[in-house]
């Protein structure tokens, strides 16, 4: 798989601080064997965030886009917002369980505005700008990203992945 792993940082785009969620990521992305084909940092600026999702999505060379960052409360955060503006389809199900996930760790995570959704055959997912949060998140969702994928690219054997329920 081809991951792509956006961070939406001020202050990791203009160098104050270090981005310590996109690497932590890319670790765990890499230790699943996948490959991360894109990275990179941009502030908090929707119109920048729209145009880069869009192109990464409409470029065909990922297969999931990951967010870290700009999904809390912060009136600078608009990842969600910008996310949903370029999406076709929603993808609730995946915020949803990172959410009832997170919650067990902390009352904090009803606080994400995080969101997921596809445009095009590309998987687009928001997490936590925090580096443990990312990670726990991602911990969460990873279990189907496979699958996502091979349904988004219409593999035959896409549909040989479902569970049967056992009656």
């Amino acid at each position: 798989m081809r991951i792509g792993i956006l961070t939406v940082s001020d202050r990791s785009a203009r160098g104050e601080r270090p981005d310590l969620s996109g690497p932590a990521i890319q670790e765990v992305i890499v230790e699943q064997g996948w490959e991360v084909s894109q990275m990179e940092i941009v502030p908090d600026e929707r119109q920048l965030l729209i145009d880069k999702l869009s192109f990464w999505a409409d470029s065909g060379e990922l297969d999931i886009i990951l967010t870290t960052g700009g999904t809390g409360f912060s009136p600078r955060d608009i990842t969600p917002e910008a996310t949903i503006e370029i999406v076709e389809r929603a993808a609730p199900g995946l915020a949803e369980a990172m959410r009832a996930a997170s919650l067990r760790v902390t009352p904090h995570a009803m606080m994400s505005r995080a969101t997921a959704g596809i445009r095009g055959r590309t998987l687009i997912v928001n997490l936590p700008g925090s580096p443990r949060g990312a990670v726990e998140n991602l911990q969460v969702i990873l279990p189907v990203f496979e699958h996502a994928a091979a349904l988004l690219t219409d593999d035959p054997g896409a549909e040989a992945g479902h569970r049967q329920v056992s009656k």
